[in-house]
């Protein structure tokens, strides 16, 4: 249960290295690929510091955010598996991100309002890939492994 929590905690610090450290602007898809870390680590960090309490409903309680957990983790695969379609060009995008949803202006003001405001990272493409897959294929993994050594761990715990 441990290991699944350190390796997420390593999944987002390491998404964080790339954008503070390595200058990667994440997309606005990336950064809702976040969200599963940033819910379920302190979830399961509930659960666990619940799992050490000797009180009895700690036990339920403690299965419980392990469940939450694993579901973020889950949730957080789709989300990547969604960016690493749009990044594949195998469906369309946010509107915001992505050159299939965009609009052109209707006018001149929009277009320089539009030009203006131009510094939205776009989704559809990987900024960097490794091992033939870019950061959203990667999440998919990573957030796939989590919860399934978190579902390993939960077995133990029933």
């Amino acid at each position: 249960m441990v290991l699944s929590g350190l390796i997420a905690l390593a999944a987002i610090l390491g998404a964080w290295g790339f954008e503070l450290i390595g200058g990667l602007e994440p997309c606005p898809l990336c950064l809702t690929q976040r969200t599963p870390y940033y819910a379920g680590l302190p979830i399961l960090a509930a659960g666990l510091l619940a799992a050490s309490a000797d009180v009895s409903w700690n036990g339920l309680a403690a299965r419980l955010a392990v469940l939450a957990f694993i579901a973020a983790m889950l949730i957080g695969a789709g989300i990547g598996v969604y960016h690493a379609g749009v990044e594949w060009g195998w469906w369309a995008g946010p509107g915001a991100c992505s050159v299939a949803g965009t609009q052109g202006p209707a006018t001149v003001g929009e277009l320089i309002e539009q030009l203006d405001d131009a510094e939205v990272v776009r989704c559809d493409e990987a900024p960097i890939r490794v091992l033939g897959l870019s950061l959203a294929g990667w999440n998919v993994i990573v957030s796939l492994v989590v919860a399934g050594l978190a579902a390993r761990g939960f077995r133990r715990m029933v």
